[in-house]
């Protein structure tokens, strides 16, 4: 039975890619890693493909055509993963705003203390976000203050993209339905599985913003999160998650 598999979406990663891959594999828990790279015309994939001769039977890749979204990267990883008999199964980003070595916290919230959901928290403990404007720091604060009002999800950090879920959430989750990309794909996963009573914890991590490759925000990511919240809201009122 295969234990941990961490997903990382791609889109010109080159400067980062070994590095975190590397960082991975030297971990004191056994992690496998999914590259799910979107055309990338950097040379991601064909970094990837290079080092799987290192790491023949832990490093995979799926190439897409064409930047389709975060959250379809997502989305194609855990289906990939439950077909493979994956237990615990990560999000993580490629440039290192996500410390590696915080996936053996988040494998041991879930395996050890029993959580379904283990979301790595910018805002658990305050405010731990290294290098960003005050701005942006802001903003998403506050884009977690406007989700749980909202939705009345207690979770200081619902745009979080660094989580472990248990392989039964994914199971029970609507994974075609999901219908967001960026900001709301993470919130709508959140969701979901709050409102089928699956057990979350935030494990507090230090935030670092990259510092190679370029970020991959948008307006529209932002614009969809805030809306998309809305349709979540009044979408859960319509439906029976007993």
């Amino acid at each position: 039975m295969k234990d941990n598999l961490v997903i990382i979406p791609t889109y010109n990663e080159i400067e980062n890619i070994e590095a975190i891959i590397r960082k991975v594999m030297s971990l004191e828990e056994a992690f496998d890693i999914l590259i799910v790279d979107d055309g990338s015309p950097d040379g991601t994939a064909q970094k990837v493909k290079e080092l799987q001769f290192e790491y023949p039977d832990q490093l995979h890749i799926e190439e897409r055509k064409g930047k389709l979204g975060l959250g379809t990267a997502y989305i194609h990883g855990f289906k990939w993963a439950l077909e493979r008999g994956y237990q615990y199964i990560y999000e993580m980003d490629a440039d290192f705003s996500h410390n590696p070595e915080d996936l053996v916290r988040l494998y041991k919230a879930c395996k050890v203390d029993g959580f379904d959901v283990a979301v790595g928290s910018r805002y658990i403990r305050g405010v731990n976000v290294v290098n960003w404007p005050i701005g942006r720091v802001l903003m998403s604060y506050f884009a977690g203050v406007y989700v749980r009002f909202i939705t009345r999800m207690p979770i200081m950090d619902p745009t979080a993209g660094f989580i472990c879920y248990r392989r039964h959430v994914l199971e029970k989750l609507p994974l075609n339905k999901i219908t967001f990309v960026g900001y709301a794909f993470q919130i709508e996963m959140k969701f979901n599985a709050y409102l089928r009573k699956f057990k979350i914890t935030e494990v507090p991590i230090i935030f670092t913003d990259r510092t190679k490759g370029v970020s991959k925000m948008s307006t529209k990511i932002f614009r969809e999160g805030f809306f998309g919240v809305i349709i979540l809201k009044i979408w859960s009122l319509f439906k029976n998650f007993d």
